[in-house]
């Protein structure tokens, strides 16, 4: 019996499908990934309160189209994590299950924190150029705490660091799994780098920031990647 088919016989027959809709939402994980990318290049992300509302404004249908990606991409991660701990928990079973608990975590951390508000500011936005002054003070005054909890650093850590682990952690299992060692290698490399710029936005913001956009990239590919591993696990 060979590697290949002794590793594909870990997989619940049973629970083959789950395996190709998981992979399915992984690809289009990656794919909508990348559209915010290239929806969030040409304007940019704004510091404070004003500024957050001015560009909400100008760019309203951009915004939009952002919000309700990221809100996509944060759903399609729990049957991607549901379906990673169903294939990986056999060599490393209390790795996959913290791993899991971090894409649980991250989930809710960017619904709660990071998209709720930036949703909030949207809607103060719709208003903002076409109002009065003293109407403007009222929307801006509305838009300093969504703005503030945004702009957090905290939050940052929050969301960043509980997904670089997942993957992280993942990653390591996939070196001894079915996922094939150049998933788990591109996982790995994910994963250190966004614990990286994680602790170098405490010191360093641009190299944080290169950091951040060369983890995002990873992790569209390594979306990609898993995707199309889940997927060839049905057969």
């Amino acid at each position: 019996m060979s590697e290949q088919e002794s590793n594909h016989k870990q997989v619940d027959a049973n629970g083959k499908w789950f395996y190709q809709a998981a992979g399915i939402c992984a690809i289009l994980f990656a794919l909508a990934y990348l559209v915010i990318i290239g929806l969030y290049m040409p304007i940019g992300r704004p510091t404070g309160a004003e500024a957050w509302l001015a560009n909400l404004s100008a760019n309203a249908t951009q915004w939009s189209a952002i919000i309700w990606l990221s809100v996509l991409t944060d759903l399609l991660l729990i049957p991607i994590a549901l379906a990673l701990y169903l294939a990986l928990n056999k060599p490393h079973r209390n790795a996959m299950l913290m791993a899991t608990a971090f894409y649980g975590l991250f989930v809710f951390l960017d619904l709660a924190l990071t998209w709720i508000n930036i949703a909030s500011l949207h809607a103060l936005a719709a208003n903002y150029v076409a109002a009065d002054a003293a109407r403007k003070t009222v929307l801006l005054t509305a838009a300093l705490y969504p703005s503030s909890v945004i702009e957090s650093n905290l939050v940052f850590v929050y969301n960043s660091l509980t997904l670089a682990l997942a993957i992280l952690l993942t990653g390591f299992v996939m070196l001894n799994g079915s996922m094939g060692k150049s998933t788990a290698y591109v996982g790995l490399t994910t994963g250190v780098l966004g614990i990286f710029a994680v602790a170098a936005s405490f010191f360093a913001n641009s190299v944080s920031g290169i950091a951040i956009i060369l983890t995002s990239l990873l992790t569209l590919v390594w979306f990609l990647m898993v995707g199309i591993r889940l997927v060839r696990l049905r057969r």
